[in-house]
């Protein structure tokens, strides 16, 4: 009778060192999916400082713009911030982006600038690759709270001190179809 003991206690054993190490691996994934995006949020802060550099003599009357993305990319770069900080910046900077983006549309020699041409190109690029990495980050959050929530991983969860992570989500504003009219009027000059 001692060995149905051992043997259930072997498989007990075994079926907590089995969910531990598969949390363990969903929350690394996590943790991993976040540095990517960590890592684009940081390529993008490297290009504004040359964008506005590049917008600066053209866009005469944007200078309440220019110093709004400006000083988001400082407040965003100053320490270690939750995902939720972290997107909410991103979220403001990329409503800051793209009424840049649409503003240039009224300087026709900006638009013909090559650098300007290529940074814009540069930022598409790191919007498309933040864009997987949130999707991606997203999937292995959900994943995570799979394994938080479901049974017999929840049991292990609980005792691990493991709690549900948040999604990243596009705020309203972001939804916002920008405005031309109010952008475009309320340009001086």
């Amino acid at each position: 009778m001692s060995i149905w003991f051992m043997i259930a206690g072997a498989v007990a054993v075994l079926g907590f060192v089995v969910i531990y190490n598969s949390l363990v691996g969903r929350k690394n994934d996590v943790e991993t999916c976040w540095g990517a995006i960590d890592a684009y949020f940081q390529k993008r802060s490297d290009l504004i400082p040359n964008l506005v550099s590049a917008v600066k003599t053209y866009m005469t009357h944007e200078k309440d713009l220019l110093e709004k993305i400006v000083q988001l990319r400082e407040r965003a770069s100053r320490s270690p911030h939750t995902p939720e900080e972290s997107s909410n910046w991103d979220g403001q900077t990329s409503q800051l982006l793209k009424t840049i983006m649409v503003r240039a549309e009224a300087y026709p020699e900006l638009k013909a600038n090559q650098n300007f041409l290529h940074l814009q190109s540069s930022l598409n690029e790191v919007e498309e690759q933040l864009s997987a990495a949130r999707r991606a980050y997203n999937s292995s959050v959900t994943s995570y709270n799979n394994g938080v929530e479901m049974i017999p991983y929840n049991i292990v969860a609980g005792i691990m001190g493991y709690k549900r992570k948040a999604v990243l989500t596009v705020s309203e504003a972001q939804k916002e179809v920008p405005n031309l009219d109010r952008l475009f009027g309320d340009r001086a000059g």
